[in-house]
């Protein structure tokens, strides 16, 4: 009973880890390096949360994928018409969702740590959450391996001028990657909101930035950023399982293991894995 409540647990914790990475990976596939992804995450929580308690559960996972979409509008304006640099403009757009939502929290809710309780998923709802989250992660490694579509993606993301020439719309494919990413992202939101009944500020606790690694993990696959989350996931679980089961842990040294495995793991892997090539350059 045990190792089935932490197998329960772990693919719990994964599910925003997962949707956020799969976001990433289209993202970044299309040559958009994607740190907004915690923002993303931030803002699917807080109008899931807002969703949720006006609406019910279907309006919440909605205003989820609405929130991140809206964020990633933003990131795309910065970063496809503006040419921004694209990790400075996902940094700055972080902060800025920390403080929309922290603002927005007081307006709606008249607390400056947390909403009211919110109807969530239940049982039957996290079930097919899951089920579908581990749809969409197929889906996505289908579309980008064997569709046209797909192909057109992965060239933007590595070759853009030589995809121009072949009559690709390079800026209509990375709007679309990065729109998809924020709707994924939102999702991810929706769920850490509609799982825990409600909204605490800073509730995406830095989720956007390990879904990113993942996706580095991964190789910038969808299947490969899926299973790096899973290990993030599982890892995050067995801290909770240690500061519960364990006495005498400090429970701050416990709190840091997903982010020490983050650190280890990325140290072994950066130096032998190769992003798109045309990861992080504007298009011009």
């Amino acid at each position: 009973m045990i190792a089935l409540a932490f197998l329960l647990q772990g693919l719990r914790i994964s599910v925003p880890y997962a949707l956020a990475a799969l976001g990433g990976a289209l993202s970044e596939r299309a040559g958009v390096i994607n740190l907004a992804l915690e923002g993303m995450l931030l803002a699917g929580a807080f109008a899931a949360a807002a969703g949720s308690h006006f609406g019910g559960v279907p309006l919440g996972i909605l205003g989820g994928a609405l929130g991140g979409l809206a964020v990633a509008g933003l990131y795309a304006l910065a970063v496809l018409r503006a040419r921004a640099d694209q990790v400075l403009a996902g940094i700055a757009l972080n902060l800025l969702i920390l403080g929309i939502t922290r603002y927005l929290l007081k307006l709606l809710f008249h607390s400056a740590s947390n909403s009211p309780a919110v109807p969530g998923l239940g049982g039957a709802g996290a079930g097919l959450f899951v089920v579908l989250t581990a749809a969409g992660v197929l889906a996505a490694h289908v579309f980008l391996a064997r569709t046209p579509a797909g192909l057109r993606l992965r060239a933007v993301g590595e070759h853009p001028d030589a995809a121009h020439t072949l009559g690709v719309d390079v800026v209509r494919a990375r709007l679309g990657a990065v729109l998809a990413s924020g709707v994924l992202a939102g999702l991810g939101g929706a769920w850490l909101a509609l799982d825990n009944h409600g909204f605490v500020d800073r509730m995406s606790g830095g989720r956007g930035y390990i879904a990113l690694a993942a996706v580095i993990l991964g190789r910038w696959t969808p299947l490969g950023a899926a299973a790096a989350c899973l290990l993030f996931g599982f890892a995050d679980a067995l801290q909770v399982q240690l500061q519960t089961r364990v006495p005498g842990v400090p429970r701050e040294l416990v709190q840091i293991l997903p982010y020490a495995l983050t650190l280890i793991v990325l140290a072994g892997v950066v130096g032998r894995s190769r992003p798109p090539r045309a990861l992080g350059t504007p298009w011009r």
